[in-house]
């Protein structure tokens, strides 16, 4: 089945994204953005709903205290984020596509199977998420987020020895202040191993190909290769900062953007 794609966002959408989010609706997806205050500027056919039906903007307090003028502060929108994908596996919505995901195809899922792509050699990515609704890792997360601490049981050795250290020196007591993806990647690895579903990822070149070196991206290259890879579905860019950038000619992004079309 070609699924409904659905992401979250907390704030402005940038160039890059809403690009990203044309790629999706062209390749034949209905595509909805989560945010808790209405989006402008959305792409014809992208669907803006309330998030806090799914999770409550409350939840980010388990994170990490609000700013005093009530924004969230430094990693709380990425880490609520993956929290959110969670839930709306939970709630049966669709594909999660970060908003940052160039989709150059439709993509097919069997329901009853989670999809998801490795993003390095040893790690799932979950930029590109399906979970059915009673897979146990989504059951993990849901008993996760019971708790006020927000300490998992599938933590790393490495991870419980971060944390035991940070607190025995007067560190900070949450655990959402070890790492920015302590939720995110990592987690959904260690789940995936843990409940034998590892053998359903994908190649890292599905939708990995660039992140992990966006100068593939944004700078000047023979893309060639990688647009004619019928294996390769799309790229999950991670602008780091460069979501506003003009497009350079001669790069996959000015391709892009002339394939997709753009708002400048």
């Amino acid at each position: 089945m070609r699924p409904d794609i659905v992401t979250f966002w907390h704030g402005r959408l940038d160039a890059l994204r809403l690009l990203c989010l044309r790629s999706q609706i062209a390749a034949g997806h209905r595509v909805t953005v989560y945010s808790f205050d209405p989006l402008a500027g959305l792409p014809d056919g992208v669907g803006n709903a309330e998030a806090e039906a799914v999770l409550p903007h409350a939840f980010s307090e388990k994170l990490r205290p609000p700013q005093p003028d009530g924004t969230w502060r430094d990693w709380t929108a990425l880490q609520f984020s993956d929290f959110f994908r969670m839930r709306l596996m939970a709630q049966r919505a669709g594909l999660w596509l970060d908003a940052d995901v160039l989709l150059l195809k439709p993509i097919e899922i069997d329901p009853a199977k989670p999809y998801f792509a490795w993003e390095r050699p040893r790690q799932l990515g979950n930029s590109v998420l399906y979970l059915p609704s009673n897979d146990p890792i989504v059951a993990a997360f849901a008993d996760l987020m019971q708790q006020d601490e927000l300490t998992p049981d599938w933590l790393s050795l490495r991870h419980r020895l971060t944390f035991t250290l940070r607190k025995l020196r007067g560190g900070s007591n949450r655990l959402s202040d070890i790492r920015v993806a302590i939720f995110g990647p990592a987690a959904l690895t260690a789940l995936a191993r843990r409940t034998g579903e590892l053998h359903h990822a994908l190649p890292k070149q599905s939708f990995y190909a660039v992140h992990a070196e966006p100068r593939l991206f944004f700078e000047p290259s023979d893309f060639s290769t990688l647009i004619a890879d019928p294996k390769i579905m799309g790229f999950h860019v991670s602008p780091k900062g460069r979501g506003n950038q003009r497009p350079v000619a001669g790069s996959l992004y000015a391709w892009a953007t002339e394939r997709f079309g753009s708002t400048r």
